[in-house]
């Protein structure tokens, strides 16, 4: 069970930042459609800062010395490097949308298709190969935090709980999940949350009142864009050992689906993000997971293809979108272009 968990939390917050990065644009009348395209670029960046950043003896000596406070604070820089330059690619699609007021789906498209080409272009000049990866070590020997990081040994049992969130996790996760918390807060219960939902649903009224729709829709989509380009290289991180190749196996894509399936809406958004990555998590892991604890792989021994385990996580998007689709409630104003002149 301990496994199934945290393999579910693996897949899962990803999802869940990259669905909240979705509602964020999309609450302010702009639909991001890139989620894909910023998620594989800001996975490369953070590769690729991981990368540069270990040529520096001071975090090759604190592997070697067992350093994890600065290898943690390595991990919290690179997630912040990602964030930034998600929210950079992310103003392409907002200038497209807000000052060209091109057509957003077209322009979320373009991004998609961008993306994997200019990191695959990028990948084969700096590193002459299709995968860009850690310079020296894997993910788990640089970042992963497990028992003997709090000085205990192996085969010291620390509960349940302690097995399960403290031994064989990354820390990038629990980042994500507060900032998940906070980032739902400040959209539903501040200020600004306020204004920048008005614009979604309204922004005649908004403008009205005197709320700058073009810099709420800018924000809007900045945050989106930080927000995936973050959940880009947790993603790396935390399930692909640090590469980057151009592909996120379509998590942008799961994560639109989430943010649709959740009504737009944080909580909802979190439970369906957990459902989500359970089913990834089968899909991944379905020959070495024991149910009942009794050294029986079930799912293994049911003769089912491998390729149909793999395929599960999407036919449940699309049986979840065919029956959920039609009670979702979209805002009002997204995807149709501000004109300040008209009323």
């Amino acid at each position: 069970m301990t496994f199934v968990i945290q393999q579910t939390l693996l897949y899962a917050v990803p999802l869940m930042i990259v669905a909240l990065a979705g509602v964020f644009a999309e609450r302010s009348g702009i639909i991001n459609l890139a989620l894909e395209g910023i998620m594989i670029f800001g996975a490369f960046i953070g590769v690729l800062f991981v990368r540069t950043m270990q040529n520096y003896d001071v975090f090759t000596a604190a592997v070697k010395a067992g350093d994890w406070m600065t290898l943690q604070g390595l991990e919290i820089l690179t997630m912040l490097v990602a964030a930034a330059m998600g929210a950079i690619f992310s103003l392409l699609l907002s200038f497209a949308s807000i000052n060209l007021k091109a057509n957003q789906t077209i322009g979320g498209t373009a991004l998609n298709l961008m993306a994997p080409a200019l990191v695959l272009f990028l990948v084969r000049v700096l590193a002459n190969q299709n995968t860009l990866q850690m310079a020296t070590g894997d993910a788990a020997s640089w970042f992963m935090i497990k028992k003997s990081t709090f000085g205990i040994k192996k085969n010291v049992d620390i509960g349940f709980l302690g097995e399960t969130f403290l031994h064989k996790v990354y820390l990038a996760t629990y980042i994500c999940i507060i900032l998940f918390v906070v980032l739902s807060i400040i959209l539903y219960k501040t200020r600004f949350g306020l204004r920048l939902r008005a614009c979604g649903e309204n922004p005649q009224a908004a403008d009205s009142l005197g709320i700058n729709v073009y810099k709420m829709r800018y924000a809007g989509t900045t945050i989106s864009g930080a927000l995936a380009g973050m959940g880009g290289f947790v993603y790396s991180l935390t399930t692909a050992n640090c590469t980057a190749n151009g592909d996120v196996a379509g998590f942008g894509f799961l994560a639109l689906a989430v943010m649709i399936f959740g009504n737009w809406k944080p909580g909802n958004i979190a439970a369906a993000s957990l459902l989500f990555g359970l089913f990834k998590c089968i899909a991944a892991a379905y020959s070495s997971i024991d149910i009942n604890g009794d050294g029986v792989f079930l799912l293994a021994e049911l003769g089912i293809s491998s390729h149909l385990y793999r395929m599960l996580p999407y036919l449940v998007t699309l049986a979840v979108l065919a029956f959920t689709s039609k009670k979702s409630r979209a805002p009002k104003a997204e995807g149709i272009p501000y004109d300040k002149g008209s009323r």
